[in-house]
């Protein structure tokens, strides 16, 4: 199946049918979120993946109840830094030199321009570039998903601050941007499941300049 293919097949499903997705196919969707493409390859976001029945209802009430959560298989939580470090981009760089075997020092003018950039920027410009980051990854891993035939319902209804909390996730740097259940349509009870996809003409979305 062509990904032009997967994207028509796909919608986002209105509710689940709580049926397991196989774990290889959720270890390539994340897969593909680990290889998006990200500015300087910084990757400053996680995937949080979520199977444990308990947890997935008590995010619930988070998300206003959308069925999705609590019927999906996996639900990935797409959560971005808070900030960037001195230390995170080093972290980076030397992992990038060490596996290319190059020296640790091969990157350092390049480093030290984006330091410039990024480290004199406010925590909130910073958040919200990393944000950007872990939406390509977002996109990317719904693509996937549509690929292997994987229902996905992209979320951005929810409490930030509240699922932060449940999940400990300001300890470790992070805050949730956006979630993605992942499961298998429930197609006698999904009322979106049978409509016609409908996108704005390609002659209207596109503007070219010959």
């Amino acid at each position: 199946m062509s990904l032009i293919d997967a994207l028509n097949w796909r919608y986002a499903v209105k509710k689940m049918n709580g049926q397991p997705v196989e774990q290889e196919k959720v270890d390539q969707i994340i897969q593909a979120a680990l290889l998006a493409p990200t500015s300087s390859g910084l990757q400053p976001f996680k995937v949080i993946v979520v199977t444990n029945q308990e947890l997935k209802e008590k995010i619930a009430p988070i998300a206003f109840n959308q069925s999705q959560i609590i019927d999906s298989s996996h639900l990935l939580i797409f959560a971005a830094q808070e900030n960037y470090t001195d230390a995170g981009i080093d972290a980076v760089f030397n992992r990038m030199n060490a596996e290319r075997g190059l020296p640790l020092e091969a990157s350092d003018a390049y480093k030290a321009q984006l330091k410039g950039m990024l480290l004199s920027r406010s925590a909130e410009e910073n958040f919200h570039h990393a944000a950007k980051q872990a939406y390509i990854g977002f996109g990317i891993a719904i693509a996937q998903a549509a690929s292997l035939k994987v229902d996905a319902t992209p979320m951005e209804g929810f409490n930030g601050p509240a699922l932060d909390e449940l999940l400990g996730l300001n300890e470790k740097g992070l805050k949730s941007v956006t979630l993605l259940p992942l499961g298998n349509r429930d197609e006698s009870g999904d009322w979106l499941v049978n409509l016609k996809k409908v996108r704005t003409p390609l002659n209207e979305f596109v503007i070219e300049y010959k």
